[in-house]
């Protein structure tokens, strides 16, 4: 299993970001896709949720509203659409399989003035 998080950086509040994860080893098609996000401070928390076919995502009451999840199965990718950013936003952005215990490195998101 190989998961490549791209697309994090330095955002000011308010700003977007678009997420991306290139997940290769295993029938993407096949998995619910998942994102995650950690601070230091706190444990990683589950961010959202999308179905193997799209059909059904879920999200996180902290995001829901402002993040977007999507899926391209066809590019064996999930994306995070994050629009009107917030500091406490701020975190190492993971996505996985729902069910496979394995973590990629992540990439940071940092919201700031």
């Amino acid at each position: 299993v190989q998961l490549v998080e791209s697309g994090g950086g330095l955002v000011q509040p308010g700003g977007s970001l678009r997420l991306s994860c290139a997940g290769s080893g295993f029938t993407f098609s096949s998995y619910t896709m998942t994102w995650y996000r950690q601070t230091p401070r706190k444990e990683r928390e589950f961010v959202a949720l999308i179905s193997s076919n799209a059909g059904t995502t879920n999200y996180a009451d902290s995001v829901k509203g402002r993040f977007t999840i999507s899926r391209d199965n066809a590019k064996n990718t999930v994306y995070l659409q994050m629009n009107s950013l917030k500091p406490e936003d701020t975190a190492l952005y993971y996505c996985k399989p729902f069910s496979i215990a394995y973590w990629g490195q992540g990439t940071q998101v940092t919201v700031s003035s």
